[in-house]
């Protein structure tokens, strides 16, 4: 058992993300969490390298967030996603059983690739920087205080740090969450949103209001509409709503940047971007109407709040919106997103 843990806890958890130029502790980290507070104290290295891979997957594969150019646990990604023929979108659940189950022999050693460095290095602020056979050996000595004592296949949690861990897992969940935000920020800097997109939300919000209490009333108003993709006459009814730039960019539903659009043209543009040349000048022209409507018919309307960042007097200006989304457009593109080809 080790020592009970003092005051120098936090400091040496601290310690843990500085200098940190990969992704792979925090996810390590995050995955050890995950696994004590399901009452584990010796938990093989596979689940946690293969807990790493799930946790990380919707933030590389979803939202195209880059881990930097050198980054492990990003290149394995890309990597199991072929060749266990895995959906961007699948559940953690669903990617953990898969690589917990897998014979996939180019699988396994894409996981046990982690084991070169992952382990023995998250132990630097309590062993030092010491050759990867001594850091084992010392991890297994209880005067070391180390969290875990690590094995060939497997690391085992102390007592003490079991339930330090157990008692605080919220807390220390978070702590890894903001300092991992903090790292993939620095590394993209002209994305946004980059804390929304590191947990995979468990159901999307519903834009059901988004239509009815304001695209509807518009539409009402001009008698219909026609779709500033594909032309088609679009009606109370008969349209889904759009995001312009795409969902996995820009995390998150803000009105600006939804219009309402024919619904199979929607599902063919999935992810892709709206050449701007093409597209922008209708889409400005209609959400300037449609402001222009609501203001009018409901002065009070919450979404009308979704504009102020960009136009803080609620006047829609071609210049202001455009040197909004045109930078967006072209940083996505730079971010792995493409553009629609229609």
């Amino acid at each position: 058992m080790s020592p009970s843990i003092n005051n120098s806890t936090f400091k040496l958890i601290n310690a843990i993300f500085k200098n940190t130029s990969a992704t792979y502790k925090f996810y390590w980290f995050w995955a050890i969490l995950e696994v004590v507070e399901e009452d584990k104290k010796t938990i093989q290295k596979h689940e946690l390298f293969s807990r790493m891979v799930a946790l990380a997957w919707y933030t590389v594969n979803y939202f195209q967030v880059s881990f930097g150019s050198q980054d492990l646990l990003q290149q394995a990604i890309f990597k199991i996603k072929e060749i266990e023929y895995l959906n961007i979108e699948a559940t953690k659940k669903d990617i953990l059983a898969v690589l917990l189950a897998t014979q996939n022999k180019e699988t396994l050693k894409t996981l046990d690739h982690f084991d070169k460095n992952v382990p023995h290095k998250f132990l630097s602020p309590w062993l030092g920087g010491g050759a990867k056979k001594e850091v084992y050996q010392k991890s297994t000595q209880s005067i070391h205080n180390t969290p875990y004592a690590l094995t060939r296949n497997e690391i085992t949690v102390y007592d003490d740090w079991y339930k330090y861990f157990k008692n605080n897992s919220g807390v220390l969940k978070s702590y890894c969450y903001w300092h991992l935000s903090l790292f993939l920020q620095a590394r993209n800097p002209n994305v946004p949103e980059i804390p929304n997109k590191i947990l995979k939300p468990i159901v999307r919000k519903s834009l059901i209001q988004h239509k009815t209490l304001y695209w509807d009333l518009i539409l009402e108003q001009l008698g219909g509409i026609s779709c500033i993709y594909t032309g088609e006459k679009l009606s109370k009814g008969n349209y889904i709503i759009e995001h312009f730039i795409p969902h996995q960019f820009v995390a998150h539903d803000l009105m600006w940047n939804l219009i309402p659009a024919e619904s199979s043209f929607n599902s063919s543009k999935s992810n892709k971007l709206p050449p701007f040349d093409k597209y922008f000048e209708d889409f400005y022209l209609l959400q300037k109407e449609g402001v222009q409507i609501i203001k009018s018919l409901k002065p009070k309307n919450k979404f009308l709040q979704d504009y102020l960042s960009i136009f803080p007097n609620l006047i829609i200006d071609k210049v202001k919106y455009e040197e909004h989304i045109k930078p967006m457009l072209t940083i996505a593109h730079n971010n792995g997103f493409q553009y629609l080809t229609q």
